[in-house]
């Protein structure tokens, strides 16, 4: 299913970001600290394949992104959007 991200938001942590979507990411939260663990779950596994992605939670209402220090949040953000807008 298609998501549309309909904002972004900072958090605390520099190197994360909340992305509230359309229409609910999750019934169920779940989070993982490697794209190894997300291969079960195709949101996930889209989310890791881009470029800087580090960490994935995907919440009842958001989505929130963690990226490498040296990864550029523009680039980031975009990538992410694609991801989620071509999800299944």
């Amino acid at each position: 299913m298609p998501y549309r991200v309909t904002s972004f938001e900072p958090t605390p942590n520099p190197n994360a970001l909340k992305c509230l979507v359309e229409p609910s990411p999750a019934s169920t939260p779940r989070s993982y600290f490697n794209r190894a663990q997300a291969a079960d779950d195709p949101l996930a596994d889209s989310l890791f394949a881009v470029d800087g992605v580090t960490n994935v939670l995907i919440h009842t209402a958001f989505i929130t992104v963690c990226k490498r220090p040296d990864a550029a949040w523009r680039a980031v953000r975009a990538g992410v959007e694609r991801a989620l807008a071509a999800a299944d």
